[in-house]
């Protein structure tokens, strides 16, 4: 691929650095194909709700690329260690059933188990979620994983899919770059073009996003090979076809310059909104795995005894880490306990007949730290 940056960098990195871009040598022989390896024993995690493919991963027992649809194989217990090629981009991440960029980052990682408060009082992680995808390592490496999609734009609906051909020209590059790639440095500097540009865009001008022998794959032509080139004659009838004009190579020079990406085109907005996708709809997916045994209730205004709404969970038991509960009508109905062992809520009815309230519950399952809500409406009859 032609660099945009005419001025290459000619210098190499130390032998140290240029080792600590390659891969454990405990991958070689090892690495799997795109397939699920769904016929064992194994967990699958997956890279984000909708995938980021192509990614090489290894944990303590398994280690393969991740697939189609984002997914990789695991042992509940294990960490798990991700490249691009051969560039490292997570280390030591609990492996899990979903694994996004919020838990590539050790210190954002550490965040994510501290839940807010909303405005209803009640835990929340979204709250948490929303003010870390504005760090600035959290950005800097979510648009560069962006920049490597194979189509220019994430499409809403769909995941990252990062191709062979794409790895195979970023790994030879690799070596070439003046430094390694870190994402911990200022948006600025890590966006920087011109004739220093970062080693993030010196990457990404050293690959093609088009067909092997596509044009836009070519090395653009020289100012000396347009100064030299004929004039275009001004008779369209005297045009010959197996000559490239001065103006032919001009515009051929404009459209491969054009084809290259740099970080500075990949938007730290449009990388907030895709994380914001994959968040929400990986909440969506655990929410539905839940329900009340209850939606609403209704009780005659004579009966204050207790009753309880039951958490329950689709295909198993409802093993929750955290539960709370509030009214939003406590002199109608009132909350007496609740109980994440049990996953249930217990209340009694405190008002006049023709009074109603809602029960809002915000419970935590097991294994995430995203915690679930689900409403009971409480009406009180005669």
């Amino acid at each position: 691929m032609a660099a945009v940056h005419l001025t290459r960098p000619s210098r190499t990195l130390p032998r140290a650095l240029i080792i600590a871009f390659f891969i454990s040598p405990l991958l070689s022989g090892c690495l799997g194909d795109d397939s699920d390896n769904t016929g064992n024993d194994t967990s699958t995690g997956k890279v984000n709700a909708l995938g980021i493919s192509g990614l090489t991963y290894q944990t303590a027992s398994q280690a393969g690329k991740t697939n189609v649809h984002g997914q990789f194989q695991y042992y509940p217990g294990e960490t798990l260690s991700l490249w691009v090629g051969h560039l490292p981009i997570a280390e030591d991440v609990p492996a899990q059933e979903w694994v996004t960029p919020l838990e590539f980052l050790p210190d954002i990682r550490a965040q994510l188990s501290t839940p807010s408060v909303d405005d209803e009082g009640l835990s929340t992680h979204t709250i948490t979620e929303q003010q870390l995808i504005t760090r600035v390592p959290l950005s800097n490496l979510t648009r560069f994983l962006m920049a490597l999609n194979w189509t220019e734009s994430v499409r809403e609906g769909a995941g990252i899919q990062i191709r062979d051909r794409v790895i195979q020209q970023l790994n030879a590059a690799l070596p070439n770059l003046t430094s390694p790639i870190d994402f911990t440095v200022s948006k600025t500097e890590f966006d920087a073009t011109g004739t220093n540009p970062s080693p993030a865009n010196q990457l990404l001008a050293e690959i093609c996003f088009y067909p092997e022998g596509d044009e836009l794959c070519e090395e653009p032509p020289t100012e000396a090979d347009i100064e030299t080139a004929p004039e275009r004659p001004e008779d369209d009838n005297d045009w010959d076809p197996n000559i490239e004009y001065k103006q032919d190579l001009r515009a051929k020079k404009q459209r491969i310059i054009d084809a290259a990406r740099s970080m500075e085109e990949a938007d730290a907005e449009a990388a907030r909104d895709y994380l914001k996708r994959e968040l929400k709809t990986i909440k969506t997916v655990i929410g539905n795995r839940f329900y009340l045994d209850n939606h609403i209730a209704k009780h005659p205004a004579s009966d204050r005894s207790n009753k309880q709404v039951i958490i329950r969970r689709i295909g198993g038991s409802a093993d929750l880490s955290g539960l709370e509960a509030i009214t939003t009508r406590p002199q109608d109905v009132v909350v007496q306990s609740y109980s994440e062992q049990m996953a249930e809520v217990d209340y009694y009815v405190d008002g006049p007949a023709g009074g109603e309230s809602e029960i809002v519950i915000s419970f935590s399952p097991e294994n995430t730290y995203r915690w679930v809500r689900k409403n009971l409406r409480i009406i009180i009859t005669d």
